[in-house]
């Protein structure tokens, strides 16, 4: 059942393991926690009995050596309003490391306490091997729709940097309680642009600008998890995440991590629902803000960045992909526009040749310099979207390609490769 909806009795997401060569039941962990499980005080009012979802749609990660699965879980139902779900909702948004074997719980992280902006994981954790402060560390790191990558010790979940529980806005929607602390990592920086204010707003001429500001007059703007609210609140990132399902890619020779990420600020608007449509008071309405077509937000809209996980520094973030249906607008003709960027939820291929790999969620593949965000070249994929993460292979004659899944019209869509010159 999705996470948008509330309806009592929606089925929860447990974790179940099965035996492949019996299928047999082995194990079954309860993301909801029930009566007597660590977690079930923080389902108030008898909540988690009737609550839903909280389900890993993410892809899971193993480390096999040490039979350990890392799972990153999601938001409970609804995702932008739980007066009907008060507490901080274990283990919803989370990241859960479990004993593969057992389904024993040997450590847990929540990133967002009592979730009210979808903001949960939305792809796969990184296994990475890392020297911090002279110290070889095998750690995981999850990248967050939120923009935040939270980065811990693989076996004991202990944070590689120290992660701050920072007090932030609390909602006035009635019903609703939302926590007041939500936790920020001291490192990495963040990815992506967190918040919505107006030197956020588009600005490309005077008058685009003021029609910008004339349209936010009735929304609410502010920092990081500013809560939804009945005028409708603009929240970035939106719940289309900074982060998307394709995830990071690390380079285990070099210790740096890639992240593509979009900026896209939505209106988070809560509404009573219509009769017999959901059990609880107030349900989402979600919309963009457009300025004659315009987006409402400066670019730009699509970034890519190396973080170097052995200092938690950010190395460089370049914008990578374009809009043309921006750059050819009318209100915008003769201007000499910056890069635009555009970047959808598919994830990155780092090559040990030093490339980065990656679609624009536009019809081009870029490889990408590793040590420098320079783009090196750009190939086109006919008039389609890039909309998976690219993969490598060689056949048996030694020749090296790079594939990629598209989206285009039903006659079209499919795998396009690209041949690597020989060395």
């Amino acid at each position: 059942m999705p996470d948008d909806r509330v309806y009592r009795r929606n089925p929860p997401g447990d974790i179940q393991a099965f035996d492949v060569r019996t299928g047999a039941r082995a194990w079954t962990f309860h993301t909801i926690p029930q009566p007597g499980e660590l977690g079930n005080d923080t389902w108030e009012d008898d909540s988690w009995s009737y609550t839903g979802s909280t389900n890993v749609w993410a892809p899971f990660t193993v480390d096999v050596e040490r039979g350990l699965v890392y799972l990153p879980v999601g938001t409970p139902n609804g995702d932008y309003y739980g007066g009907h779900r008060k507490g901080y909702n274990l283990f919803a948004e989370s990241l859960l490391c479990l004993d593969a074997q057992t389904g024993k719980r040997l450590w847990h992280f929540q990133t967002v306490h009592h979730g009210i902006w979808d903001y949960d994981p939305p792809a796969p954790p990184s296994l990475v091997t890392i020297e911090v402060s002279g110290r070889v560390i095998d750690a995981v790191a999850l990248i967050t729709k939120s923009g935040f990558t939270f980065v811990f010790d693989r076996v004991t979940g202990e944070p590689v940097w120290p992660i701050e529980e920072r007090r932030v806005s609390v909602s006035d929607v009635p019903g609703e309680r939302t926590a007041p602390t939500q936790p920020f990592p001291t490192k990495p920086a963040p990815f992506a642009r967190q918040g919505f204010t107006l030197d956020d707003v588009i600005d490309f001429t005077p008058a685009i600008k003021a029609e910008a500001l004339e349209l936010l007059g009735s929304y609410r703007l502010g920092p990081l998890f500013t809560p939804p609210s009945l005028e409708g609140t603009v929240t970035m990132p939106s719940a289309t995440g900074a982060a998307g399902w394709g995830g990071a890619a690390f380079d285990p020779r070099t210790s740096v991590l890639y992240i593509p990420s979009k900026d896209q600020p939505l209106v988070h608007q809560l509404v009573e629902p219509e009769p017999g449509t959901a059990d609880a008071s107030y349900v989402q309405r979600l919309r963009g803000l457009t300025v004659s077509g315009l987006p409402i937000l400066k670019p730009p809209y699509g970034t890519l960045t190396a973080i170097d996980l052995n200092s938690g520094e950010h190395l460089w973030q370049v914008p990578l992909g374009d809009q043309p249906g921006i750059r050819d607008h009318p209100m915008l003709a003769g201007m000499e526009l910056p890069p635009l960027g555009r970047m959808g939820n598919a994830g990155p291929l780092i090559t040990a040749g030093g490339l980065v790999f990656l679609s624009g969620y536009n019809p081009r593949m870029y490889a990408v310099n590793s040590e420098t965000g320079e783009t090196m070249w750009e190939g086109d994929l006919l008039g389609n979207e890039g909309t998976a993460n690219p993969m490598t292979y060689q056949t048996s004659d030694g020749q090296q390609f790079i594939v990629i899944g598209t989206t285009g019209s039903d006659s079209e869509r499919g795998l396009i490769a690209f041949a690597l010159p020989d060395a």
